[in-house]
């Protein structure tokens, strides 16, 4: 069955740190994975995504903070959250960019909930 699989949502106090992770299960041909949040009354937005071969891209509001990173041979991205604010209060979207011959799709986790408390 393709999904992806985030885990590592929670709780913290400002100034704390989460890690995330996602594991994309049964999708092949993985291009560009990705962390998107939306807050309440906001609209879904990109924190970081990272492609195959390693490059990176982040909002400028989480740059010097957070850090994505990958294992391609597991299909998983990861996102280190240090310095977490209560504006990162969001629920955090794992996203995977499938590229095939007949074109490119995208996969969507569930969401795992991040809350900040000041």
């Amino acid at each position: 069955q393709v999904q992806l699989v985030e885990s590592g949502g929670g709780l913290v106090q400002a100034g704390g740190s989460l890690r995330l992770s996602c594991a994309a299960w049964s999708i092949v041909s993985i291009n560009a994975m990705g962390w998107y949040r939306r807050a309440p009354g906001k609209q879904r937005e990109l924190v970081a995504s990272i492609t195959s071969g390693g490059s990176t891209n982040y909002s400028d509001s989480v740059k010097g903070r957070f850090t994505i990173s990958r294992d391609n041979a597991k299909n998983t991205v990861y996102l280190q959250m240090n310095s977490l604010k209560p504006e990162d209060t969001a629920v955090y979207l794992c996203n995977a960019e499938q590229n095939l011959r007949i074109g490119t799709y995208d996969y969507w986790g569930q969401g795992t909930q991040v809350t900040v408390s000041s």
